[in-house]
C-alpha cells in the first residue's frame, strides 16, 4: 500500500536562512492515491512580527499567531503524521527547506530530500513553457478554486492533491479495462457479467439491376475505362 502525505507550509518569508519561520502547517494523507480524510493542521508562533508581503499572501498576523504553539510543541505530532510517507509538495526545495530548518533548531534529524515529490517539477516535465503554479494547474485541470483569496497550508493542500492526481493520470492512475490475469485488474474481470447479444444476418451488399444498369451507362462516356478492359 502506498502512504503519501500531500503538504504545504506558509511562513513569514523566504529564507529560513535569515531568520524566516513557518506559521502554518497543512497536510492531507493518500493511501494508493486517494484521499483517506486524515488531515493534519496546526498554525503556529514565529516570535517574530510579519512582514507586510508575507501577510497579503496569507493573511496570517502575528496578533493572531501570538498564542499559538511553536514548533517544538507540535513537533513530535507533525513527525508522527508524516511517518515514513513519501511527501508530495509544490515546490518542494522551499517547505523542505523551511521545515528542516525548524527541525535543525530543536536538534532534529532533517526530512531526506529524497522523500519529496516536486509537482512543480512533475508540471513542467509534462507541460514544457506553460505556467506551472498551483492557480494555473487548477485551472488546466478544471478544479475549482475560487475559494482560494489567500493561501492556506491546508486548502492549498487539498487543491495540490487533487492536480497531483491528474498530474500522475487522474483518480485511478491504474484503471486498465482488461486485468491481465492474477494482476491488479483480475478481480474486477471475474465479477463481469457477459452481455448476450443475438447474431444479425449481414447486410446484403450486391448491386441492384438498376444500380448496374447506372454503372454501364456510366462507363459508357469514359474513354477506355478501366473497367472493362479485358473483357471479351
Amino acid at each position: 500500500m502506498t502512504r503519501e502525505v500531500v503538504l504545504d507550509t506558509e511562513t513569514t518569508g523566504m529564507n529560513p536562512l535569515q531568520g524566516d519561520r513557518i506559521v502554518e502547517i497543512g497536510a492531507l494523507e493518500l493511501l494508493n492515491h486517494m484521499p483517506t480524510g486524515r488531515t493534519y493542521h496546526v498554525y503556529l508562533n514565529p516570535d517574530r512580527d510579519m512582514p507586510d508581503g508575507a501577510f497579503r499572501v496569507h493573511g496570517l498576523s502575528a496578533e493572531f499567531l501570538a498564542d499559538k504553539p511553536r514548533f517544538h510543541d507540535i513537533a513530535d505530532e507533525f513527525l508522527a503524521f508524516v511517518a515514513e510517507a513519501t511527501l508530495v509538495i509544490h515546490n518542494a526545495d522551499f517547505d523542505m527547506g523551511f521545515l528542516n530548518a525548524e527541525l535543525g533548531r530543536i536538534g532534529r534529524d532533517p526530512l531526506p530530500m529524497e522523500r519529496a515529490v516536486d509537482t512543480v517539477r512533475m508540471a513542467r516535465r509534462k507541460y514544457p513553457g506553460a505556467p506551472a503554479s498551483l492557480d494555473a494547474l487548477c485551472r488546466r485541470f478544471g478544479i475549482d478554486n475560487a475559494h482560494r483569496t489567500l493561501h492556506g497550508a491546508l486548502l492549498d493542500s487539498e487543491l495540490l492533491a487533487e492536480v497531483y492526481l491528474q498530474l500522475i493520470g487522474g483518480r485511478e492512475p491504474g484503471f486498465r479495462l482488461v486485468g491481465d490475469a492474477g494482476g491488479a485488474g483480475a478481480a474486477d474481470d471475474a465479477g463481469a457479467v457477459p452481455v448476450a447479444r443475438p447474431d444479425r444476418a449481414p447486410r446484403p451488399h450486391a448491386a441492384t439491376a438498376a444500380e448496374l444498369e447506372a454503372h454501364a451507362a456510366f462507363l459508357a462516356r469514359l474513354k477506355d475505362p478501366i473497367w472493362t478492359r479485358g473483357e471479351a
